[in-house]
Formats: structure tokens, sequence, C-alpha cells
């Protein structure tokens, strides 16, 4: 009998030592390094603002001019092309007038850059699983459509977060030296308008904007990553060296993708600009440049000013500023998937944006 109590008092300490082993190798377990370590994070964050300022410094003129040609009053042309305008500016207000809110672009546009990147890669490794989930595929990957919802979620987070530094962005660079009225930087404009229009000033535009964005950087992502599975995969053109594209075919890849979203999407960015001129008491000098024949720039909501700038400017007005903004993002895009690839390769992350 005592021997049977022995063996039951060893039977239970084998048990008690497995049942802790077990709990301690779960605990290690639950307390692991997740795949993405913080300093991987903060490598692809600072890798997507540096894609996200040099590609937007090397178009900043192109950029102003973009902007000036949507917002200007159809009742005085100041601006009737690019080139007259970039002429113009540079006659008028020299180097620093062609790169005129290019601060304040950067400042929004490197976190813009940066989330809008690190979003995307969140967003397909939750999509592909829950993909792979579905299907029962372990070895599904992302098709077209799938990396159209990515990017678009992307694109949605990136510009809520920045939205503000892109509507002050959006002031800051219309503006000229004969405005009767000017903001003296990006603190300025911000405390200005929420002193003067309120908080909700900040967000003017930014149902367009983000319906916009959708198909703009989801075509952006898509078009890219499709492009370039397929060129690796099939080798249509024998582009490929090494298993990989060189810089050249992948600068290509970037432009189409760019012009792409950017046809679809710009009447909406069109109709942004003007809503966020709204509220501004020195906007209808600024966009005549003289201050005469002045029209009310006011709209009720994104319908009203569809409907307003059509009746009123024909449907053209939709696409003022397609022009520069073609060549403008051509190079634009294309620079920042490229920039963002080589930055990521040089800080030794892994680049696996659709596995």
């Amino acid at each position: 009998m005592a021997s049977e109590d022995v063996k039951s008092t060893e039977s239970a300490a084998v048990s008690t030592i497995v049942n802790l082993a077990e709990e301690a190798k779960l605990a290690r377990e639950g307390v692991k390094a997740p795949s993405y370590a913080v300093l991987t994070i903060c490598k692809s964050l600072f890798a997507g603002g540096v894609a996200g300022g040099v590609s937007r410094t090397a178009v900043a003129p192109l950029e102003r001019m973009k902007i000036l040609l949507q917002v200007q009053n159809p009742h005085n042309i100041k601006y009737s092309g690019t080139v007259q305008g970039l002429k113009y500016i540079w006659r008028t207000e020299g180097l620093r007038g062609l790169f005129k809110g290019n601060g304040t672009n950067c400042a929004r546009i490197v976190p813009n850059s940066a989330v809008k990147f690190f979003s995307y890669e969140q967003a397909s490794k939750g999509i592909l699983y829950m993909y792979r989930q579905q299907t029962g595929n372990e070895n599904a990957q992302l098709t077209p459509v799938l990396r159209l919802g990515a990017g678009a979620t992307a694109g949605i987070i990136a510009m809520s977060a920045t939205y503000p530094m892109d509507m002050v962005r959006g002031r800051l660079t219309v503006q000229t030296a004969n405005s009767p009225y000017q903001y003296r930087g990006i603190a300025h404009a911000l405390s200005t308008v929420l002193r003067e229009e309120g908080p909700r000033a900040l967000y003017r535009g930014w149902l367009p904007s983000v319906i916009g964005v959708v198909p703009y950087v989801g075509l952006n992502f898509a078009v890219y990553e499709s492009l370039k599975d397929w060129l690796v995969k099939d080798n249509p053109f024998g582009l490929v060296e090494n298993n990989e594209l060189t810089v050249i075919t992948r600068l290509s890849c970037g432009a189409i993708a760019g012009t792409v979203g950017q046809t679809i999407a710009y009447p909406l960015d069109v109709i942004r600009r003007r809503m966020q001129m709204v509220g501004w008491k020195s906007a209808s000098s600024v966009v005549t440049g003289e201050g005469i024949s002045k029209s009310s720039l006011e709209y009720n909501g994104m319908v009203d000013a569809f409907r307003k700038t059509v009746r009123h400017e024909g449907f053209g007005a939709l696409y003022k500023g397609l022009v520069p903004n073609s060549v403008k993002v051509v190079p634009s895009i294309a620079i920042a998937f490229v920039t963002y690839e080589m930055v990521k390769d040089v800080l030794g992350v892994e680049l696996k944006i659709s596995d």
C-alpha cells in the first residue's frame, strides 16, 4: 500500500513538472517577438518617408502649377497652360516661387507616404491570410483585386491621418506675392484656419479625397505589383535578370501605375482642391491674381461642387491641370516605388509586400 502511495506521489510530481514545462513553453511563445520587430517597423516607415520626400520634391514645380490651374477663376484666366504658367511664376517669383509650398508638402507627404507603404504591407498580409483561410489554399497569392483592396485601405488610412496638412498645403501653394493675405507657414496657417473657420475646416473636402484615394492609391499598388509579378513570372520581353527587374523596368511599372490611377481619380482631386478654398476670405483674389472679376467660391458639398463646376465651366474643368499632373505623376509614382524598395534593401528590410 505504501509503495502505491509513493508511485502516486511520483506520478503527480511528474505530471506537475510536465504541466509547468508546457506552461513555460506557452508563455515563451506568447511573448515571442512579432514578425515585425520595432526596428523593422521603423525602417519600413523611414523608407516610405524617404520615398515620398524624394519623389515629391523632384516634381514640386509641376505640383504647384497643377493646383493653380485647378483653382483659378474661369472669369479671369491667369495661367493658360503648364509652360506659360511655369514661365510666369519664374518671372514674377523666381526659383523659390516654383517650390513654394514644397516644405509643407513634404511635411505632409513624408508621414503620408510612410503610413501608406506600411499600411499597404500590413493590409496585404491581413487580406492574404483571410484569403488563404477562406480558400483553404496555403499557397494562394494576392490577386489584382485583393491588391486593389489593400491599396485602397492604405490610402484611406494615410489620407485621413495627414489631411489637415494637405488642406493647409493647398492654400500655401496657391497664394502669391500679390495675395492680400499671407499665411506665414504651416503652423500659422493651421492656427489661422482653426481660429477663423473652425476645426471642421481642416477636413473640408475630405470625402472626395477619400473617394478619390480608393481608385488612385488602390490602382497604383495593384497595377505596380501585378505588372512586376507578370514580368518576373512570364518574362514576355526578356527584361528579367537573375529573377529580378532592373531599375528602369520598375520605374516604367511605377509610371504606368501612376498614370492609370491618377487619370481615373483626377476629377475628385479637382473638387477636393476647390472645396478646400471655401471659407477662405481671400481665396477669390488668390486664384484670380489681380483681385478683379471675383466669383464666389461657395459649395454646399461634394455633389454641389461637381454640379456647379460642370454647369459653369463644362466637363473639361474636371480635368484642369491634368497635363502638369500627368507629367508630374509619371516620375513621381515611379520614383516613390523604386526609392522605397531601394531604401528598404539598403536598410536590410525584407521586401515582401504581396507574399
